[in-house]
């Protein structure tokens, strides 16, 4: 019988800040949600929370392609009869914009306990600053727009 294997458990988990300014959404929420899980690395598990944490910043500036702008539209429930509330991304984005790439990051995380312990490492901010500057985050450069362009 093999035995499962089981990276060391250290209680120091990396931080990271991405600049999500002039990003693509889905392009992203992918990166974000690889880094939370850990799969960037080596001792990566399926079913353990080997990640770090992430900071997102400028959230209010992140990109859609085509036009989501108008017609992507976000829905929340108040568990009450009639309580159904639809707004578009750009009505969300002038309301709450943290709030689009929480849900983006959130849907690219496992459906179960371990999802929802990851996605409390997620921190986003509408705008540059954020006060985890005493965790020593290190920065990490995403270009999500094809052809190189930023």
């Amino acid at each position: 019988m093999n035995k499962t294997y089981l990276p060391p458990q250290n209680a120091d988990r990396p931080w990271y800040v991405i600049d999500a300014a002039d990003q693509r959404l889905g392009r992203l929420a992918s990166e974000i949600a690889v880094i939370l899980r850990g799969k960037n690395l080596p001792q990566y598990t399926p079913h353990l929370d080997t990640g770090g944490f992430v900071v997102v910043v400028n959230a209010e500036k992140v990109q859609v392609t085509g036009k989501k702008r108008f017609q992507k539209t976000y829905h929340r429930h108040s568990g009450r009869p009639g309580g159904l509330k639809t707004e578009t991304f750009t009505q969300l984005q002038q309301r709450i914009p943290e709030r689009i790439i929480e849900q983006a990051v959130k849907g690219m995380l496992p459906k179960n306990s371990l999802g929802r312990s990851l996605f409390t490492k997620l921190k986003v901010y509408p705008g540059p600053d954020h006060p985890h500057q005493a965790q020593k985050p290190q920065e990490v450069k995403i270009n999500t727009i094809p052809g190189g362009e930023r």
